[in-house]
């Protein structure tokens, strides 16, 4: 595997990708998100954000973002809060109920990973770690070149 073309790796990442579009699914399904629902909350989860900063980032107008928060909103999932500072000015957050059940759906799968990951040395982790930080830069520049 140390031999790995640049197409076969990224044949490799395709399937990860993929696998992992897969097992989002499931979870959308159950819980009637859309795919741009549950990019939302997970960009929500990552860091606390505005409707605008969502919007871009989701590259959509106000109005479907607003659709969006909306959906979201009434399945419990994330809440909008006027900051006391600015009132003006409204952050989104993600509510304790939706992190605990998304745990809960991906507790089995982080096990499987560090399963996986425990056979790794060290310096394999390393290495791993530096791959998948510059294949996110990378997408992440090319993403924004092309939106």
């Amino acid at each position: 595997m140390s031999d790995a073309t640049d197409y076969e790796l990224s044949m490799m990442l395709r399937a990860l990708v993929m696998e992992s579009n897969r097992f989002l699914e499931i979870f959308s399904a159950a819980h009637e998100l859309h795919p741009t629902d549950m990019t939302a909350l997970n960009l929500i989860m990552t860091s606390p954000m505005t409707p605008g900063t969502l919007a871009k980032a989701l590259n959509l107008s106000a109005s479907a973002t607003t659709s969006v928060l909306d959906r979201l909103e009434k399945a419990g999932h994330v809440t909008r809060e006027r900051d006391p500072q600015d009132r003006r000015r409204v952050e989104l957050r993600v509510l304790d109920a939706a992190t605990a059940l998304a745990a809960t759906f991906f507790q089995p799968l982080a096990r499987e990973y560090a399963s996986a990951w425990e056979r790794l040395s060290p310096e394999h982790r390393r290495v791993v770690a530096g791959f998948l930080a510059a294949t996110t830069e990378a997408t992440s520049r090319v993403r924004e070149s092309v939106s």
